[in-house]
């Protein structure tokens, strides 16, 4: 059950009562209504239908979920929506919140440019010819990704080439008041190369020049990505976990 003064009613009082935490920052897509909820110290967000979650939460996972749970009794979540959550183990859930799916990943974000890389010059903004170019690389080289060209949430692509081949590229999905990068890929024959290192940094210099922070993705147990972002400065991280509801 939802009491009333529990309820956010629009995007503005949810990054307030949130604290304007970077990942709240990033979720709350500009220009599009929200509505928010808290219980305990949590705070959860719903989004109006589109390509992306249903909503996502920062603070404890105990009232996140609760909440959730009220939710979907209520009919406002339904079966085979998304949410991020704060991390937690999926056991409690029985009998309490249905979920088809469980993943576990974790937000970085910095504010502080990266040091320099080798390479980084050769990072350049890519348009929609490229787009055939980037399907292949995505294919060969990272088919489970969610971005691609024609996906609404990417803003710009941005690659690397060599030779008049594209060997790398990334998405700028920054959709919230922070940047933010998703769909970094490296052809496995280029990899060691440093080219990772090199469209990471280039791409968040870039969007500090718009964003004071920049934000990425990770699953924690891609251990090299996730040394490569801390050594970046990506040092600050939120644990979540991503619910599919059955």
């Amino acid at each position: 059950m939802i009491i009333d003064d529990q309820v956010l009613q629009d995007r503005a009082a949810i990054l307030a009562a949130a604290g304007h935490h970077p990942y709240a920052r990033h979720a709350l897509w500009r220009g599009a209504p929200a509505r928010g909820y808290r219980r305990d110290g949590a705070v959860l967000w719903l989004l109006p239908p589109g390509p992306g979650p249903a909503g996502g939460a920062i603070g404890p996972a105990g009232p996140a979920l609760e909440i959730s749970a009220a939710l979907a009794a209520d009919g406002v979540l339904r079966p085979e929506q998304w949410l991020h959550l704060p991390r937690h183990d999926p056991a409690p859930l029985a009998g309490r919140l249905a979920v088809s799916r469980h993943d576990d990943w974790d937000f970085h974000w910095t504010g502080a440019p990266p040091s320099a890389q080798p390479d980084e010059q050769r990072v350049v903004r890519l348009s929609e010819a490229d787009h055939p170019a980037l399907e292949a690389l995505i294919d060969e080289a990272f088919p489970s990704t969610t971005s691609r060209p024609g996906d609404p949430r990417v803003v710009d692509w941005y690659g690397i080439r060599a030779g008049g081949r594209l060997v790398a590229c990334g998405a700028d999905r920054s959709r919230g008041d922070i940047g933010f990068l998703a769909g970094l890929t490296v052809a496995p024959d280029q990899r060691g190369r440093g080219l990772g290192a090199a469209l990471t940094a280039g791409m968040t210099r870039t969007l500090l020049t718009r964003y004071d922070t920049v934000g990425l993705g990770v699953y924690p147990d891609n251990v090299g990505a996730v040394r490569l972002y801390r050594r970046l400065g990506f040092t600050n991280t939120l644990q979540l976990s991503s619910l599919r509801l059955a």
